[in-house]
């Protein structure tokens, strides 16, 4: 996220770098696709490879924002994993609402959070802290990229300031862990973190449906470096440069397109499904764009939620695309969106004269993040809206033909969707409200902050009534099954 507070002090003496880009080739190309293998999010949610019920799906979105968003979406983490799933009042044994989450989105300082669990899985809650959380990571940034031993190596081309964050972030929290090493951990929930096309402004997603297109290999990619491009804030950290390859490898495009682009209905295609083919057109001529450069994520997705949002829309948009997926079975999507948006005190509009230069370009830059990252949990709710609707229509459409009303609702499943907001605007107290809001994004905070971001984190989400109906339909459904089997059912959520 383009912060408002994060290194003012210090960005005149990083300018003297501006030019430094990261180009080391670490993204071998490939020659043909392979579908079967590789970080394929399409792969790691399939329903049957997990022990989560093929009717539902449980996705985490961590908005960008520093050590304030990692120790927000952490805090959500401890509350899901002291969460049980109970039946009759009593926990399931070994199974917590954590153990049913699907996928994890991060975006910047959220993207250190949804990789670290990743990777660590419940080594997170007694490692994550202290190796992240409660470090300097912004002083010890700022002293490396300031000390001479390292000017050699930021004066080339080679090696920017972003290269440099990657490699501490290997040494204090990553241990130099691939995307193929997230493979060796079955059944842990996929994660997908993002950066910012700097050329189209496009999301740059680390999966291998986004590697697929530039014909590279995203296997030996290191986490950190993922992080690092993240949350690489323009000017004060470099651009994090990939190698396209793509138009060279047979890249196969995606279901959806056939139905959204090609179709010859007179209906409206999806719109961000037919923006997204046309990223994915963009990144096939590597001949034009051989290198993408990247920067923070926030730039592009803030919430980590616009990947959702085309996602939904293209399973909407095609029939095929669903039945691909395996996702013609699903009739529950829970979405959590971990929201660390902060909003500084300022007394701008109390004086005749406005701000200055440095904060009108930064105020200008978060403006925009901001209000788009509101819109997309409201878009999201518009589209869960929009599902109930059209099987409304699909079950009077039947009951036109001579259906029952029974006979209408079974040949239409529902598909119902929960979508759960964790945010400060959520404290009812003005002035605690107010303490979270002027966090500053940067990625060092006093360990007593942190201390209060993790604990509002559960707490929020603990006194959510949307996640607390959530709870309830789920006991409700699983004593319904018992009563039905007169069996204890397996782990299941709605």
């Amino acid at each position: 996220m383009i912060p408002r507070t994060f290194a003012l002090p210090i960005a005149a003496a990083l300018l003297a770098f501006a030019g430094c880009t990261a180009v080391t080739p670490i993204n071998p190309p490939i020659d043909r696709v392979d579908l079967a293998s590789g970080y394929r999010m399409a792969q790691l949610i399939k329903r049957e490879q997990r022990r989560n019920h093929p009717e539902a799906m449980v996705l985490l979105a961590f908005s960008g924002g520093g050590t304030r968003a990692a120790a927000l979406s952490y805090g959500v983490l401890e509350e899901l994993r002291r969460t049980p799933i109970t039946v009759g009042g009593q926990p399931e044994p070994d199974r917590t609402f954590l153990d049913e989450v699907d996928l994890i989105t991060g975006v910047s300082g959220g993207s250190f959070t949804a990789l670290a669990y990743a990777l660590y899985g419940e080594r997170l809650f007694t490692e994550f802290e202290p190796r992240f959380l409660k470090r300097d990571v912004q002083g010890e940034l700022i002293a490396r990229a300031l000390s001479p031993r390292n000017w050699g190596a930021l004066g080339t081309a080679r090696y920017g300031r972003s290269e440099l964050a990657a490699d501490y972030y290997d040494e204090i929290l990553f241990g130099g862990a691939t995307f193929g090493d997230l493979l060796k951990r079955p059944g842990a929930p996929a994660a997908l973190v993002t950066g910012t096309d700097l050329s189209t402004g496009s999301r740059f997603e680390f999966s291998q449906e986004q590697f697929d297109l530039m014909c590279s290999d995203l296997s030996p990619v290191r986490l950190a470096r993922a992080a690092a491009t993240s949350s690489a804030v323009p000017v004060v950290l470099s651009p994090v440069t990939w190698f396209n390859y793509g138009g060279r490898c047979g890249a196969v495009m995606p279901g959806w397109v056939q139905d959204v682009v090609t179709s010859e209905s007179p209906t409206r295609p999806a719109g961000r499904a037919l923006l997204r083919y046309r990223e994915i057109e963009d990144l096939a001529d590597s001949a034009r764009r051989p290198y993408i450069h990247v920067v923070d994520g926030g730039i592009s997705d803030n919430l980590g939620l616009r990947g959702a949002l085309e996602a939904f829309e293209e399973l909407e948009a095609s029939k095929n695309f669903r039945k691909q997926l395996g996702f013609d079975a699903l009739r529950h999507i829970v979405v959590i969106v971990v929201n660390s948006r902060s909003d500084p005190s300022t007394d701008w509009d109390r004086s005749s004269t406005p701000p200055g230069f440095v904060w009108q370009l930064l105020q200008s830059s978060s403006l925009p993040i901001d209000h788009f990252s509101s819109d997309s949990v409201e878009l999201l709710k518009d589209i869960a809206q929009r599902w109930a609707n059209q099987r409304r229509l699909e079950i009077a459409e039947k009951r036109i033909a001579g259906m029952t009303k029974a006979q209408a609702e079974a040949a239409v499943p529902a598909l119902s969707f929960d979508a759960i907001d964790v945010s400060f605007e959520a404290i009812a107290d003005p002035a605690e409200r107010r303490y979270f809001m002027d966090l500053p994004t940067s990625f060092t905070l006093p360990p007593e902050a942190v201390d209060r971001l993790r604990a509002v984190g559960g707490r929020l989400l603990r006194e959510s009534r949307s996640f607390q109906a959530l709870l309830r339909q789920i006991e409700t459904n699983r004593a319904a099954m018992m009563g039905t089997t007169g069996t204890a059912p397996s782990p299941k959520p709605p």
